[in-house]
């Protein structure tokens, strides 16, 4: 008996030995604490909850060795000041999208939407596998600013319309809310854009401000309300076929992190990246029902010389860009030749299929 309780009590000292370490280790790390700063409302669905899920995500993967504090858009800054504050240290993290800062990174718009460009699947096989994180690291890196995609609200429609749009002529005149290369296009037909953060697009509409708007997608836009403000929703999706939502590290403090918190990083954006994807191709499915059924939305595409006149200015918008800013070529240059490279595969692939199965009614 005495031996058989030294042995227990051996092995229990060993286990202590063990243990010990571990928890003082433990104990001695710091945790790292950062703070977020957003474009979206607090909470806003799938934009701001996204945010949310980013941050848990690193708490969760780092073990708790790093903490990110999420702060809606004007609780610590501005919605469209998002890049400046992470850029300048204000706040380690942003959450925003790329689009909105145009006017300082001309090429930043790439890495958004490109109208008519390629669709969610596309633009991730470009940005994990063709060189498209690389060229956006490389276009960031001067404005100290590390980037990831977190998310992507998918295919968007062509936005919220007063009234009916049954040819160019009827969007004459019209101010529009649409930011990005699609905006500039719309510029081009006739149409006067103007870029806002979405929390002062209902507003804008129901005062007359605005006579259409661009926001995201069913589930957002229902959330909004915009369906009591317009009557059209065009689901025409020339302008965002896909829509990157941007997270950004201060560069030094990217750099200040151990190799294996820098993974955490990266692999909580790539799993938030798929998380919102996957969200919005389901609630969006349950919104565009709620605005038809319940709330009597009229769905509407735009006519061919519209669409035909978006793409031929598309087209010059981006061509313009491109040969006045190097920068930009190089990005375009990078992304056409993967659209390019893909477009074979998903024709005979992805598209093929979603003919098959619309002439069978399945």
């Amino acid at each position: 008996m005495q031996r058989r309780n030294f042995i227990k009590t051996l092995g229990a000292g060993a286990a202590g030995v063990v243990a010990a370490p571990f928890v003082s280790t433990a104990k001695a790390q710091e945790t790292i604490t950062w703070n977020m700063v957003t474009s979206w409302p607090k909470n806003f669905p799938a934009l701001g909850t996204g945010a949310n899920h980013l941050a848990e995500l690193i708490e969760t993967l780092s073990g708790g060795r790093m903490r990110v504090r999420v702060h809606g858009a004007g609780e610590l800054v501005p919605p469209l000041e998002v890049f400046d504050a992470v850029g300048a240290g204000t706040a380690e993290m942003g959450h925003s999208a790329s689009y909105y800062w145009r006017g300082k990174v001309a090429a930043s718009q790439f890495f958004t939407a490109v109208p008519f460009g390629m669709n969610t699947q596309e633009t991730n096989a470009w940005l994990y596998h063709g060189g498209g994180q690389e060229l956006w690291d490389e276009v960031y890196a001067p404005h100290n600013l590390k980037p990831f995609p977190v998310g992507n609200t998918t295919t968007q429609p062509g936005g919220w319309f007063k009234r009916e749009i049954n040819s160019l002529e009827d969007l004459q005149g019209l101010k529009l809310r649409l930011p990005g290369l699609a905006g500039e296009a719309m510029n081009r037909i006739g149409v006067t854009t103007v870029n806002m953060p979405g929390s002062e697009i209902f507003t804008s509409m129901q005062t007359g401000v605005l006579d259409a708007a661009d926001w995201v997608s069913p589930y957002n836009d229902l959330a909004f309300g915009l369906h009591q403000v317009a009557d059209y929703y065009y689901t025409s999706a020339w302008n965002e076929p896909s829509a990157i939502l941007e997270g950004t590290v201060n560069l030094d403090a990217w750099k200040a992190l151990p190799d294996d918190l820098k993974a955490v990083v990266t692999q909580a954006a790539r799993a938030a990246n798929l998380a919102m994807i996957s969200e919005f191709t389901y609630r969006n499915a349950q919104a565009l029902e709620t605005l038809v059924e319940e709330h009597g939305v009229e769905l509407r595409t735009f006519p061919e010389d519209v669409m035909k006149a978006l793409y031929e200015a598309s087209q010059e918008v981006i061509a313009e860009q491109v040969e006045r800013d190097p920068e930009s070529k190089k990005v375009y240059d990078s992304y056409v030749a993967f659209q390019k490279l893909v477009r074979p595969s998903n024709d005979a692939g992805e598209f093929a299929y979603l003919k098959a199965r619309e002439a069978v009614g399945a």
